[in-house]
């Protein structure tokens, strides 16, 4: 049975403002602050890993380094593997030190973007931008911030700066089309998707974004085609499979969307995630605690976006 039209656009629309909210997030139906935290994925036209630093801890509170020297940089590796809130703490103490430290500034607004700290993650984003008013990471960052606020309108100047700083870098265009479809201006959120998968054709994160976008205005077997793209790119990983087993189940094909599900989750999320959209379909609200915001996991990475 296919859910009604309408109600799988109010589904998607609700989930997929969350696919680069909490940044293209590894399960953009949507997530809490505390399990946005671990959902982020690296787009797959990103700049390459740097080799993984050796293990080590950041100075605890209570040792000896002095209050006003700056963590070195194998501490500064090492905050981005602590909990999301004690790397708040750690990147407030690194920014406060330094205002100009545009990496210190640009981890914390992100740290605080993703525990759902919108408001403080523009703020500081700003701060950046105050001292380096041109450099595109803090641009996207300040962008990202408010698409996560679902303030799309004010994440549209600084990613259009953002791509006229590098026109062949389509993470702001992608960006740019979430903007827009929050900002309810379809037409010009497609023109951007487009311009995104123009420079980046096999992009997984740019193939499953437009495929969301595609899914909310009555094109879901578009949207299932390129979502099955995505899948089959190069670098594709749990969000895409999940996104194309939302668009399944949203259309009937719970059989298919259950394959896909079941690749990524352990079995009591599977099965509410399953019992979620099976609700769906059988035109019923779903049952309290069953929404895909309640039970999303990840163990996807941080998100890095391009500098």
């Amino acid at each position: 049975m296919c859910m009604n039209p309408t109600r799988a656009a109010t589904v998607i629309a609700a989930m997929a403002m969350l696919t680069l909210a909490t940044s293209a997030a590894a399960w953009p139906f949507g997530g809490s602050a505390q399990s946005a935290a671990k959902s982020n994925s690296v787009p797959a036209a990103a700049q390459p890993q740097a080799p993984a630093p050796a293990p080590t801890k950041p100075t605890p509170a209570g040792d000896a380094k002095p209050s006003n020297v700056k963590a070195t940089p194998q501490e500064r590796a090492a905050a981005e593997r602590l909990d999301p809130v004690a790397r708040v703490g750690f990147w407030t103490r690194e920014a406060s030190l330094d205002p100009q430290d545009a990496e210190a500034g640009l981890a914390l607004a992100q740290s605080l973007r993703v525990l759902g700290r919108n408001s403080e993650a523009v703020d500081a984003a700003n701060q950046v931008l105050a001292v380096h008013p041109n450099l595109q990471a803090a641009l996207i960052e300040l962008a990202r911030a408010e698409v996560s606020a679902n303030r799309g309108f004010y994440a549209i100047r600084p990613l259009k700066l953002a791509a006229a700083a590098n026109p062949r870098d389509w993470w702001p265009w992608m960006l740019l089309g979430v903007a827009y479809a929050q900002n309810e201006q379809p037409d010009l959120a497609r023109s951007a998707y487009e311009e995104a998968l123009h420079l980046a054709p096999n992009s997984p994160q740019a193939l499953s974004n437009y495929a969301l976008f595609r899914a909310t205005h009555g094109e879901p077997q578009a949207a299932e085609a390129m979502l099955r793209k995505a899948v089959a790119a190069p670098g594709s990983a749990a969000p895409e499979r999940q996104n194309l087993a939302l668009v399944l189940g949203l259309q009937g094909k719970i059989s298919e969307a259950e394959l896909l599900i079941r690749q990524d989750l352990p079995p009591e999320l599977a099965d509410a995630n399953l019992a979620y959209l099976r609700s769906l379909n059988a035109k019923a609200e779903p049952a309290p605690g069953r929404s895909w915001n309640a039970v999303q996991a990840s163990e996807a990475a941080q998100i890095k976006a391009p500098s």
